[in-house]
């Protein structure tokens, strides 16, 4: 089949790795950037031998492209997924999808009216050893799932980011980060139920949240707990981890193993997070899935769910209230 001529917008840093998975991509090929910053569109587009603009309807207009990957602020993703959507263009678009579920849900009800693809860009979906996780957890080969643990931790300052900035990301690291966390849980564990979330010590001068723990019940009983911050590191080798009634799994930076009870030894079963590997993957289902070649590893009524979820435990973490405990520890230890 022919190639699928892709436009992208935004020439932020994200799309650098866009530019390396275009590079050793057999199904598609950049043809336009776009990026109100005329020299980073130009940046990009050079590598790729591609013309630069700084508006995205003049490069529709040059090019004739049949998809885009939008790779813009999430406040700027409602109306420039609308707009290529009524006009037929395939669409993925970085996470999250949108800043709320009203742009989201208007988002999805312009795919519906299309005869486009829209799609949100969840990466770890297409992590190599997530999907082989999947596919351990539904074997039952660790048994019923009891517990779900996820952390992306990591120190980055981000008082000069838009991430940190509400008004154009939504919120903060609970928005930016768990986008991914609550995705990975949905796509290994199905629909979750159930959210509550604590908000950590806020350490750097931004004005949103930069560390947060999340608790999730999954709609089968599975109990989860996410950890996001912008201001620690836990330094976990593992990323993810599965406790089941009859074993465990990791999936991790560098490998992933389980081991089932009474194994004397771990089992590995992938060498770790391949990022190029995961964007990859991404575009090449992205365009075999609108060909009818394979399924799509993500539905937008995935993407709309993310926002749900994530809009969900803002609304926990605003409402949240601490119950004090009745024992008085400190009269408990001198009478001991």
């Amino acid at each position: 089949m022919s190639k699928m001529r892709f436009g992208m917008v935004g020439a932020g840093a994200i799309a650098n790795t866009y530019v390396q998975a275009f590079g050793q991509l057999s199904t598609g090929q950049l043809v336009g950037v776009t990026d109100v910053r005329l020299e980073a569109a130009q940046t990009v587009a050079e590598r790729m031998r591609c013309p630069a603009f700084t508006s995205y309807e003049e490069m529709y207009d040059a090019t004739g492209c049949d998809a885009v990957v939008v790779c813009t602020p999430p406040v700027t993703h409602p109306e420039i997924c609308c707009w290529f959507l009524e006009r037929g263009v395939h669409v993925l678009c970085e996470k999250p999808l949108a800043i709320n579920p009203e742009d989201a849900q208007m988002m999805v009800a312009a795919a519906e009216r299309s005869e486009a693809t829209l799609k949100m860009a969840s990466k770890f979906r297409y992590v190599s050893d997530v999907i082989a996780a999947k596919s351990i957890i539904a074997s039952g080969l660790i048994g019923e799932i009891i517990l779900f643990e996820n952390a992306f931790t990591s120190r980055v300052d981000m008082k000069s980011r838009w991430n940190s900035d509400p008004a154009i990301g939504g919120g903060g690291v609970l928005i930016d980060n768990g986008t991914h966390s609550v995705d990975i849980m949905r796509y290994l564990l199905g629909p979750l139920a159930e959210i509550q979330v604590i908000e950590g010590r806020r350490v750097q001068d931004i004005p949103v949240e930069d560390t947060v723990r999340v608790f999730v019940r999954s709609a089968g009983g599975v109990t989860g707990t996410i950890d996001l911050s912008w201001s620690l590191n836990k330094e976990l080798p593992y990323y993810l981890s599965i406790y089941g009634s009859s074993g465990t799994l990791h999936v991790g930076w560098k490998e992933s193993k389980y081991r089932r009870a009474g194994d004397a030894d771990w089992t590995l079963f992938g060498r770790g997070y391949d990022k190029l590997q995961a964007f990859g993957n991404k575009l090449d289902n992205f365009v075999r899935s609108i060909q009818g070649v394979e399924p799509s590893l993500i539905s937008f009524q995935d993407a709309l769910a993310s926002v749900e979820v994530i809009s969900a435990a803002y609304d926990a973490m605003w409402r949240s209230t601490w119950v004090p405990v009745a024992t008085d520890l400190s009269q408990s230890v001198s009478t001991v």
